[in-house]
């Protein structure tokens, strides 16, 4: 049995997956804010779903930046640094811990859902924050491993800012003041797509993606901006330039505990290889 986990700004879901593939049980917590705390909550909420004797592996995706030996350096959006789950739960499951970005899972859990694979897909997960995974030829790009798109500085108003200060649902909510769920008007879901789009003009270009996938909170209301996204894409990027097919995630908001699932796998099979 695998166990995943999905480690958010706001909350944490756990999920346990069958050999076939199918979640056989789901679990949300609030993250809290210190990770002795996440450490804590995270055991108990696996032993209420699973018993731990029964677990072939744990993979965990955390919003910051994985080093090679899978100790999380930096997640801004939770002020977490240099924490090795390996070693936190250690006492808990001496068996395989595998920890990577976020942002790559979700992009590998919807790439591999798709009955063609791209040779290039730019997944993007906006909830919290904004979360990007290159995924090339259905696995995790080694050279973008580390890459944090949301964070990139592009102007916005007339001054320099965050992609995810101004794009993500957490931007939403405190710029118009309601939920993306509450919003009804037209015209705010375009001047979303708008500042989506200001990511996406820099990352068509370099990165050359076939497909690009939207998951994550605000990719449940994909069909409230994709024709305005897809409209000023394609105005403004330079004719030779074709805007990628952009698609909605098939499973938004649990895109990063499929892409666990996937990314352990490959890296099982990897091992005994």
């Amino acid at each position: 049995m695998l166990v995943t986990v999905d480690t958010g700004g706001t909350k944490t879901l756990v999920a346990s997956f069958s050999e076939d593939g199918k979640i056989t049980q789901s679990v949300k917590f609030a993250t809290p804010k210190k990770s002795p705390e996440y450490i804590s909550k995270l055991t108990e909420t696996i032993s209420s779903i699973v018993n731990p004797d029964d677990i072939d592996a744990i993979v965990i995706a955390l919003p910051g930046v994985i080093s090679d030996d899978g100790i999380l350096l930096n997640a801004e959006n939770l002020r977490w640094h240099d924490l090795d789950m390996k070693k936190e739960l250690k006492s808990f499951f001496d068996g395989p811990v595998l920890v990577e970005n976020d942002g790559n899972l979700a992009g590998l859990g919807e790439t591999r859902q798709l009955s063609a694979i791209p040779a290039t897909c730019l997944g993007i997960a906006i909830g919290t924050g904004i979360g990007t995974g290159i995924i090339t030829n259905g696995k995790i790009d080694p050279n973008y491993r580390k890459s944090e798109g949301g964070l990139m500085v592009l102007e916005h108003d007339g001054v320099m800012k965050i992609w995810e200060d101004f794009a993500s649902g957490r931007a939403i909510t405190l710029a118009y003041s309601q939920y993306a769920h509450d919003i009804t008007s037209k015209h705010t879901w375009n001047e979303i797509a708008v500042n989506i789009s200001k990511g996406l003009l820099a990352l068509i270009p370099t990165l050359r993606p076939d497909a690009i996938i939207i998951g994550g909170s605000i990719g449940t209301y994909f069909d409230k901006y994709h024709d305005k996204l897809v409209a000023t894409l394609t105005e403004a990027l330079p004719s030779h330039i074709d805007v990628p097919h952009i698609i909605k995630a098939s499973f938004p908001e649990e895109a990063v505990i499929y892409g666990c699932y996937y990314y352990a796998l490959d890296s099982l099979a990897n091992s005994a290889a």
